[in-house]
């Protein structure tokens, strides 16, 4: 029996009964026409308030819309949560976000965002950091009957049970999804099979019987914290209310309702509350919750709307760099003649010998060394727990290094090539690159990313994406062109408490070489190279681009052409001083770059220069980039046909001659 004093029985009561009290005076407020939106947990707080009674202080919850009891079992501050919930000064988010999508680092609570059963593989990363750390510690991730459909659930559960971590998985089966009635979405009767199919203990439980839920997730928690690995938990339940309020629910049968009401999880704790506490003590611990939350509510929407500043809002879109972090290269000291890869893996050793709570994750890069061998010798160094295999699963790798970033661990994880990174753009875009802004939480998370063709490797081993990724605040875009420049920025994005797309270029990881520091000399963000000096056309690029530009460069120089090429190296921030003032210089821009020329980042460059610069211009800006067609497998289409490189000349003279 889970509880057993009076004191226990007592404090449960109120724990129980004051999201209960919650709900009415939102759903009051709703009638009233004063509050716009409201996802209600009525009838389902045993499940919300029964998970965080059954864990400890120190435990990760990972809550979704109805679980408002996790947010005051674990005490919360009520005036705060209610501006929050009001969208009020004071509130969480600073008017950033609504309701319950945001976390809360003191309380070891971690805010959802919209897109479902993503934040089931930021538990994985949570659980990992714990396991690493020898910590007594789980993380219990929510998830709907619904959302476990989605390819994250599979992949979180899949990732938790071959890594054993210490992950609670929380399934509210509460009869529909929107609308849509579970028997309609999921083949199977009871979800919690799908535990099994993974290797992992799973348990039905009764969702609306709070003694039953904490019973269960204390059971589950011991097995976890013992290193038998995560549970799958199916609380079975019913969602009383709408979708969100404004829904309804004429689409349930009216005996359905009827029966669940009669199972309320407070209604079924009444009587063993009376049974130690008296009627008449029950009655005035909810009428003291009435009051109170009667009165905060009132308060809260008493207070300002949220005001901002463009200064304020811009300033919390990236994390500031921490205090001690270089941001000047050195100008002297030893170098040594590297390739680009060689260069890439010693950046990697030497943030790892500098950084022991780090760890690299990816397909194949612990014993193989990587399908590029970038980190070969890597588990030799540094052991297992640091350098591990993923399965196949991009997108719960992603969020599980979100987990890992949130509890202080840095994660680097290697995409085994970077066509594949679109099976995790969900978490990239959504999940890392909004939570700094949304509730402050910085995300050091590297994601490293061979790309581009010139190989012959087809239509997907050879894409150039990294415009895709240009256009979502929050994250950085880091494409070197030169070995020093790959271990240079590289130290700087494993540094940078903000996540980053570090795009290596698959043909020069062994076609070029160059001098390498063999220090930790650090490249900042941000700063353009001016790779070669001229006074006749500006070409901006980067990657591979860069030594397009190059050889071009020095072929028009026989023709008595100076060209001076810009090497862009940070795409996100991007150094628009120095380009603007070469362009300034020379009058004539040429944006090349290997992606599609069609919303290719040269655009934007190219709009920037137009706009600001348009005085100095001799001639319009010109962009070149591949062709709009996906990469052929026959190389000589690539080169041919597709390949920005093999239209560079004929620009040049077009530029010069306008």
């Amino acid at each position: 029996m889970a509880i057993r004093t009076k004191k226990e029985t007592e404090s449960l009561y109120r724990a129980l009964m004051l999201p209960r009290v919650i709900e009415e005076k939102q759903l009051r407020l709703i009638r009233q026409g004063r509050l716009s939106k409201w996802f209600s947990g009525y009838g389902q707080e045993g499940i919300a308030v029964g998970v965080a009674w059954g864990l400890v202080d120190e435990d990760y919850l990972l809550p979704m819309h109805r679980n408002l009891g996790v947010w005051t079992t674990r005490g919360v501050a009520l005036d705060r949560l209610f501006c929050q919930l009001m969208g009020r000064q004071g509130g969480y988010t600073k008017g950033r976000d609504r309701t319950f999508h945001f976390g809360l680092p003191d309380k070891h609570i971690v805010g959802m965002i919209s897109h479902l059963a993503a934040m089931l593989p930021v538990a994985d990363g949570l659980g990992l950091a714990a396991r690493l750390r020898n910590e007594n510690r789980v993380a219990a991730a929510f998830v709907g009957e619904g959302a476990t459909r989605e390819g994250d659930f599979h992949e979180a559960l899949n990732l938790a049970s071959v890594w054993k971590l210490p992950v609670l998985f929380v399934i509210e089966n509460n009869g529909y999804g929107l609308s849509t009635p579970t028997a309609e979405a999921v083949p199977v009767e009871n979800l919690a099979d799908a535990g099994p199919g993974y290797g992992m203990v799973s348990t039905i439980v009764d969702g609306n019987d709070v003694v039953a839920v904490i019973e269960a997730v204390r059971a589950a928690r011991k097995r976890a914290v013992q290193g038998h690995g995560p549970t799958l938990l199916e609380m079975k339940t019913f969602r009383m209310r709408g979708h969100e309020e404004a829904s309804g629910t004429k689409y349930v049968p009216r005996e359905l309702q009827d029966r669940w009401a009669t199972l309320d999880p407070i209604a079924r704790f009444q009587p063993l509350a009376e049974a130690k506490l008296g009627a008449d003590t029950c009655a005035r611990i909810r009428e003291e919750l009435v009051a109170q939350i009667d009165k905060l509510a009132e308060w809260a929407l008493e207070q300002p709307e949220v005001t901002s500043s463009a200064e304020t809002e811009y300033a919390d879109v990236f994390a500031p760099l921490a205090p001690g972090i270089p941001s000047v290269a050195p100008a002297s000291g030893a170098r040594t003649e590297k390739r680009f890869i060689d260069a890439i893996s010693d950046g990697l050793r030497t943030w790892m010998q500098e950084e022991p709570d780090s760890v690299i994750m990816g397909q194949d890069i612990a014993e193989y060394g990587g399908v590029f061998k970038v980190t070969e010798g890597f588990v030799e160094a540094f052991g297992r727990d640091r350098v591990r295999n993923t399965p196949i699963i991009e997108s719960a790798a992603v969020g599980a290094a979100m987990g890992l970033a949130l509890a202080g661990v840095k994660p680097v994880l290697e995409i085994q090539y970077a066509d594949f990174i679109s099976c995790g753009f969900n978490q990239i875009v959504n999940n890392l690159a909004t939570t700094f802004y949304r509730w402050g939480a910085p995300i050091n998370v590297t994601i490293r990313a061979p790309f581009g063709g010139g190989i012959g490797a087809g239509p997907f081993h050879s894409q150039s994406m990294e415009a895709w990724f240009c256009h979502v605040p929050g994250l950085k875009v880091v494409v070197p062109a030169t070995p020093e420049d790959a271990k240079g920025l590289l130290l700087s994005s494993l540094d940078d408490p903000n996540p980053v797309l570090f795009f290596e270029h698959k043909k020069l990881y062994r076609s070029i070489k160059g001098p390498v520091p063999e220090d930790a000399v650090r490249i900042p963000l941000g700063k353009a190279s001016v790779v070669r000096e001229g006074r006749d056309v500006t070409i901006v690029t980067w990657g591979v681009g860069v030594h397009w530009a190059v050889e071009e460069a020095e072929k028009q120089a026989l023709r008595g052409v100076d060209i001076e090429v810009i090497d862009l190296r940070t795409l996100i921030p991007w150094d628009r001083e120095t380009v603007l003032a070469s362009v300034r210089k020379s009058g004539r821009a040429i944006l090349l770059h290997e992606a599609p020329r069609t919303g290719g980042f040269g655009a934007e460059i190219a709009a920037e220069i137009s706009q600001l610069a348009f005085d100095a211009l001799d001639a319009p800006p010109m962009r070149i980039g591949g062709a709009d067609m996906p990469i052929a497998f026959s190389k000589a289409i690539e080169e041919g046909i597709y390949s920005a490189q093999s239209r560079l000349s004929a620009a040049v003279d077009e530029v010069l001659s306008y």
